[in-house]
């Protein structure tokens, strides 16, 4: 038998996303590269466990998932972290951002000022902007202030962010003036923590760095791994945790966060022997909180 893998997930550094497997050994994806693997005959999805500690029981997850917990091991994994508010105490900088991942679809957010930008990969967004730096508390606050002050939500859903790619505007001009006009009435508003310093509007854009500029439109989606499965096909695109494959079945979006918990193997050629649904159509537009 092969040898087994276990991936840990997907990452974005400087040079673009990398795969990190158990043990830290990492694959670094270009543009063109064949992403393939196979999944174990036999075997099923189980817990990661949380925070560097083997789930006890080694449950079993859903496939179909997109988090590789259990519930037990999750609520001990999120304890402790900056999105359960949680760690008041933090006294590193955080930045605020306002991100952009296709008409009509902007979040507010935050993020460790030492991240840099790497937050705004990971999400997919496909351009942004940062807003201001403060404390955690501060940031938190001001992040309240833009949802309710503004309607602006804390989530998009990734079924919106995948579809919106089929559809965004050619230049980065364009895609800029999607945040424009918002990160203005942002900085209007009144109520921002005196601790945080507000920042002007500098948008970046992430097309070029997901490789979305030249990559066909995406027919499909993998909607699940299982045992005796396949994927494979050339890597044309990326951008959040979802990479994009050429495939025998067209091109197709694989969510990364699927891949924890399998035990994977070698495998070759463009086939995709596992669940794949269409997807999902642009929706019309941003209607309140997610």
């Amino acid at each position: 038998m092969a040898q087994a893998w276990r991936c840990t997930g997907l990452s974005w550094t400087a040079g673009g996303p990398v795969l990190i497997w158990d043990g830290g050994r990492r694959s670094a994806l270009t543009w063109g590269k064949t992403v393939a693997f196979g999944v174990a005959e036999g075997g099923a999805r189980t817990c990661v466990g949380a925070r560097g500690t083997m789930c006890p029981l080694a449950a079993r997850v859903s496939a179909r998932s997109t988090g590789p917990r259990c519930e037990e091991c999750a609520r001990l994994d999120r304890a402790h972290s900056v999105a359960a508010d949680t760690l008041a105490d933090d006294l590193r900088p955080y930045r605020v951002y306002l991100a952009w991942f296709g008409p009509g679809m902007t979040k507010v957010g935050i993020t460790a000022e030492r991240r840099g930008s790497a937050r705004l990969l990971e999400q997919g967004a496909v351009c942004f902007s940062w807003l201001g730096t403060g404390p955690l508390m501060a940031a938190r606050r001001t992040e309240e202030l833009l949802r309710a002050a503004l309607r602006v939500p804390d989530r998009v859903p990734y079924a919106a962010k995948r579809a919106a790619r089929a559809v965004l505007p050619a230049t980065g001009e364009e895609r800029a003036a999607g945040i424009a006009g918002l990160h203005a009435r942002a900085l209007a508003l009144t109520g921002w923590p005196e601790s945080l310093d507000p920042a002007p509007f500098r948008p970046v854009d992430h097309v070029e760095a997901f490789g979305l500029a030249e990559a066909p439109v995406p027919v499909g989606v993998v909607g699940e791994l299982a045992a005796g499965g396949a994927v494979s096909g050339e890597l044309v695109a990326a951008a959040g945790p979802d990479l994009h494959l050429a495939t025998d079945r067209g091109v197709l979006v694989l969510d990364t966060r699927l891949l924890p918990g399998w035990d994977l193997v070698p495998a070759g050629g463009r086939r995709v022997e596992v669940p794949v649904r269409a997807l999902k159509e642009r929706p019309t537009g941003q209607d309140g909180l997610f």
